[in-house]
């Protein structure tokens, strides 16, 4: 069967033009009809500065990796037409080391949705209709609201960074750099067992929204008293760095105790002077945390029921048509936390 369907392509700085082409379903997948797609902070970096890191736009390329629809044709029996699903963006080898230990994240051949990574690039779902692999597709029941459906990609990306951490019942946290991802950690965290949830941030528009998300305090990072929280070697048991920025990295070097765990999930350029001798005298546990793995379904679980409510961070919707309008509209942190489009 051919569909004959519009995406929005973008490239560096501009938006080319929507242009048609040609789906075909050949029996294997899964075409899902896109309704709806969140934009995401790289989807900005590939639109404002034509790359993401030291992955550079070198062609036409779609945008969008977080993005949910409903099913036209299957290969698997069990997927009916009109079933709603969230689409995985990460599509694994299966085959590499890392996925045969279930630590797909690390796949060396990741094929994820909307990447300038690899040559051609990877296109993501920002278009009316998309064959993907059936297992990319996550069923939801009608009766979740698709606004908050779209974050399913986002809350795994978060939980995962909570299980880098370990354990979180009774644990005390903090969290420097509450944009979405921070917000979405600390709803995580709080359903995951915490005790407090500390959030710091620049923008008091931000730390509004991460005492809707869940924290049980906020301080403004700039003109904030931390004092209290630098007593003994610090007070909290696990500190995630959401910002990416060394002044942030610092601070959360500062506030966990010893023998804590700082989880960075900022991202950030080379850090010059990074503050080793913190790390080393309260030996801190130092991890990284990188997308996801079988968190996708679980965050697809927590929206469709309710354990997580993203819908503090929703800023608006804007039609494919107005792409333009919506990833500038997006690109502006004094007014927007996340932004969706409707296809």
């Amino acid at each position: 069967m051919n569909i004959e369907t519009q995406s929005c392509v973008i490239t560096g700085k501009e938006q080319v033009k929507v242009v048609a082409q040609q789906l075909a379903w050949n029996g294997k997948g899964t075409l899902v009809r896109i309704t709806r797609g969140g934009i995401c902070g790289s989807d900005l970096h590939y639109y404002q500065e034509g790359r993401v890191g030291s992955f550079e736009v070198k062609m036409p390329m779609v945008l969008g990796h977080e993005v949910i629809g409903y099913v036209v044709e299957s290969d698997d029996a069990r997927l009916l037409p009109n079933q709603k699903v969230a689409i995985n963006p990460s599509k694994p080898c299966g085959e590499c080391k890392y996925c045969l230990k279930q630590q797909e994240n690390q796949c060396i051949a990741m094929r994820f949705f909307g990447s300038a990574m690899y040559v051609p690039h990877v296109d993501g779902g920002f278009s009316q209709y998309k064959v993907v692999d059936t297992s990319q597709c996550v069923p939801f029941p009608d009766s979740a609201d698709d606004a908050v459906m779209v974050f399913a990609e986002p809350l795994a990306v978060c939980l995962h960074a909570t299980h880098q951490a370990g354990e979180l019942t009774g644990k005390h946290i903090f969290i420097s750099g509450v944009g979405p991802i921070g917000c979405l950690i600390a709803a995580a965290a709080k359903a995951r067992g915490a005790a407090s949830i500390v959030c710091s941030d620049i923008s008091e528009r931000s730390l509004l929204l991460a005492e809707q998300m869940g924290a049980t305090s906020v301080i403004h990072a700039a003109s904030g008293d931390f004092s209290p929280y630098l007593r003994d070697k610090g007070s909290f048991d696990v500190a995630f760095e959401a910002a990416g920025h060394p002044a942030s990295l610092q601070r959360c070097l500062d506030v966990v105790r010893a023998k804590g765990t700082l989880v960075q999930v900022g991202m950030s350029g080379a850090i010059p002077e990074f503050p080793i001798m913190t790390l080393i005298a309260k030996e801190i546990n130092l991890v990284g945390s990188f997308r996801f793995t079988h968190e996708f379904n679980t965050a697809v679980e927590w929206l469709a029921n309710g354990t997580v409510d993203p819908l503090p961070l929703f800023s608006g919707a804007y039609s494919w048509q107005e792409i333009d309008a919506a990833l500038q509209f997006a690109g502006d942190k004094t007014r927007a936390a996340k932004v969706q489009l409707t296809f």
